[in-house]
């Protein structure tokens, strides 16, 4: 983990901090980036003793049913594959948790892996969020289909995302490599400007 006074966000060079807004007013698409979100991928089969140990960890067993999101207080489980998950955390948690869960998986044959410096969170939410996505993301997002709650790995302009729905809003957290991250935010600043854009304080 890289020392916290050397920490920056993967977008500082935009400067999103100063150019937030407290009031996004009738903005149809509200941006951030949420800035030093720990993100641990876990690797495991799901047998009865692995989900026990995950939830002695995490609070919560990791989800079974693909492309969901289970919720433990302040933390996710994003379900990536029959045997992978993405856990996030709250800034500056990630160690604690990679701790937790490595204790708990001591005797299994499992992974944990800390790659909160290797992907960057891009906050998306707004009455036309899923417009703009649509412009970029071949995923059906219509809400009976893509609900909160739910996540999936894709592509949003030849970007390999994964997108999670938070709430009905609707919004978007939106993980993607670090390298790429410069890459989505200007795709999505540009693709936003017919709906009204809002960069906000992180959520």
């Amino acid at each position: 983990m890289v020392e916290d006074y050397r920490r920056q966000g993967v977008l500082d060079h935009r400067h999103l901090v100063s150019r937030a807004v407290d009031d996004p007013g009738d903005a149809g698409i509200r941006l951030c980036e949420r800035r030093f979100v720990g993100k641990l991928v876990l690797r495991g089969r799901p047998t009865k003793r692995f989900r026990d140990a995950v939830k002695k960890a995490l609070g919560h067993a990791p989800p079974e049913t693909p492309n969901t999101v289970a919720e433990a207080g302040t933390l996710r489980i994003l379900w990536l594959g029959p045997d992978e998950w993405l856990v996030t955390t709250p800034p500056g948690e990630e160690t604690a948790t990679h701790a937790a869960l490595t204790n708990a998986l001591a005797s299994l044959h499992a992974a944990v892996t800390d790659v909160t410096e290797g992907r960057a969170v891009i906050g998306l939410s707004g009455v036309h969020a899923r417009d703009l996505l649509a412009k970029g993301c071949p995923l059906d997002l219509h809400p009976w289909v893509f609900k909160p709650g739910d996540c999936a790995q894709s592509l949003y302009a030849k970007a390999l995302i994964l997108l999670h729905q938070i709430d009905d809003t609707p919004s978007y957290d939106i993980f993607i490599e670090r390298s790429m991250a410069d890459y989505l935010w200007a795709w999505l600043e540009d693709g936003a400007q017919e709906y009204g854009l809002a960069i906000v304080h992180q959520g």
